[in-house]
């Protein structure tokens, strides 16, 4: 068992750190001490992603399918930015904090459409960026293409030894340092190739060259990015002599059709064989007796993605190199989530297998199924991958697609619509039942468009109240708990904020209050953090 994983029991800290910003119900029933035999794990689906995806002239890097994807995702729950701050995609359990350094972990072994597409990334580095608490960290763009990777998409393998640039992208020559170099050109941004570094080997205590660290039977990268920021995949940030969680991986792989006989189509789990190094003496059994299990090691034990972004712009079908053009199809589709399981195999069924019907690519035949059922169960044995500290709100992955829930839209449907946001996914409060008070926190109320609409506060327990419980546009209101007359235990409520209007109200708060019978004395000291 990786010691990096908790352990299903749950302390008063761990309890308080993971409610600290509070998770909405869904993901509150994931949580240790919260079991649950249901699982209904998360997919975001958007479709009808125009071909020109750049909807904006005066914001000229907004992708209208990846905008339209982290809308999807903050009405249901998983908001992009970690902040407080009142943007639509924020919340304290976000995923992506200011001073995070994020790795995007692209396809690059392949150009064409073999790669990811780098319009899409180009729309995620720039919300990145845009993060509402002034982004001070890095974004690098990451691929381990085994010694035939580029980041500039001029691989010659498998292309007859053409050197010429070809990336995945409505201009070819807008490759992956294209981005860095000329469209960003950004100290915040950079890129790293883990190629010219997978046959070197380093141990626990070097933090000063670039390489790998083998762990169990895979291994994993560590190096200083343009940055200067020491990347350890596995730890953390090295930094003034300790490891620090501020590093975040988005995993974004180019769905396809792989080989016959191997791993048959590529998503977001065979896109980590792009982070392990084949020269650490594995790569025999990865091929692919033990596909799966690799991958399940590399996401529960190593670096578990915050998000899974397939690119599903263009499929390539028949071909893994995405090439020549009449192999592939403009399907214009996102999928994410952060079960990869369930994300590899919604991709598979619902998106590539329809293209062409090949039996191979459906996640019911053998060859994939079997990869699916191994990473599941590799991922589950070691604990799930939930980690609210990263945002990482998934436990158990799955399957299985009664266990599975797709929230789906078409690209630009936020455009036309005022959309209702509340600051925080949660709330937690936490007092003694020796003695009747009223608790309080804040909760902001922001509503876009040009005319602010009223909304209105309702909550379901007459211990729960709101001040003010009407309103309209941009808001701060106080969250009341009173413990008057509660017995001790758990209680819980829930604040429904509608507006009628808004495309996506109402938008529904979940409030745990914790009535302890006694004080510890953490609880009655002032400096205690919880």
């Amino acid at each position: 068992m990786d010691s990096r994983k908790k352990t299903d029991g749950l302390t008063r800290r761990d309890f308080l750190r993971s409610l600290a910003a509070g998770l909405s119900v869904p993901y509150l029933t994931r949580l240790p001490g919260f079991r649950s035999s249901a699982v209904l794990n998360d997919l975001f689906w958007v479709k009808r992603i125009p071909d020109d995806p750049f909807y904006d002239p005066g914001q000229l890097n907004d992708h209208i399918g990846l905008d339209s994807l982290l809308y999807l995702m903050a009405d249901n729950g998983l908001k992009f930015y970690r902040s407080s701050g009142g943007h639509p995609f924020a919340g304290p359990s976000g995923l992506i904090a200011a001073g995070d350094v994020v790795l995007i972990k692209v396809n690059a072994q392949w150009k064409y459409r073999g790669c990811t597409n780098s319009d899409l990334i180009r729309g995620l580095i720039q919300r990145i960026l845009d993060h509402p608490g002034g982004f001070s960290g890095e974004v690098v763009i990451v691929e381990n293409g085994q010694g035939r990777g580029s980041l500039k998409c001029d691989t010659t393998s498998a292309y007859g030894g053409d050197p010429s640039v070809r990336a995945n992208a409505n201009n070819e020559a807008h490759h992956f340092l294209y981005l860095v170099n000329k469209v960003f050109s950004n100290p915040r941004v950079s890129a790293y190739l883990l190629d010219p570094i997978r046959g070197t080997f380093i141990g626990d205590n070097d933090h000063a060259r670039s390489g790998y660290r083998k762990f169990e039977n895979i291994s994993y990268p560590c190096f200083t990015t343009a940055g200067g920021n020491r990347v350890e995949l596995r730890e953390g940030i090295w930094k003034a002599g300790a490891h620090h969680g501020n590093l975040k991986l988005i995993n974004v792989p180019v769905l396809k059709h792989h080989d016959a006989g191997g791993s048959e189509i590529t998503a977001s789990l065979k896109h980590m064989y792009g982070l392990v190094s084949m020269s650490d003496g594995q790569s025999g059994i990865r091929h692919y007796s033990r596909l799966g299990e690799t991958c399940g090691k590399m996401m529960a034990s190593v670096a578990t993605p915050v998000l899974n972004i397939i690119d599903a712009i263009w499929v390539s079908y028949t071909t893994l190199g995405g090439y020549p053009a009449g192999t592939t199809f403009r399907a214009n589709q996102l999928l994410a989530s952060q079960d990869p399981v369930a994300a590899d195999y919604w991709a598979a069924k619902y998106i590539l297998y329809p293209v062409d019907s090949n039996s191979r690519h459906h996640p019911d035949f053998a060859g994939v199924d079997r990869w699916l059922v191994q990473a599941r169960d590799t991922i589950n044995d070691r604990g799930g991958l939930l980690d609210p500290e990263k945002g990482v709100l998934v436990g158990r992955v799955t399957r299985t697609e009664a266990e599975m829930r797709a929230r789906t839209c078409n690209a630009g449907d936020f455009l036309n619509n005022v959309r209702l946001s509340v600051s925080r996914s949660g709330l937690h409060f936490i007092a003694s039942a020796l003695e009747a008070r009223t608790l309080k926190k804040p909760l902001g109320i922001s509503v876009s468009g040009a005319s602010p609409l009223t909304w209105r506060i309702e909550t379901d327990a007459p211990w729960l109240s709101c001040v003010p419980s009407t309103g309209s546009g941009n808001k701060d209101v106080a969250v009341l708990a009173h413990t008057a007359g509660l017995e001790p235990g758990q209680h819980m409520a829930r604040i429904i904020v509608r507006c009628p209007g808004a495309a996506n109200s109402p938008q529904s708060v979940p409030v745990v209050l914790s009535l302890l019978e006694r004080q510890r004395r953490a609880d009655r000291d002032p400096r205690s953090k919880f």
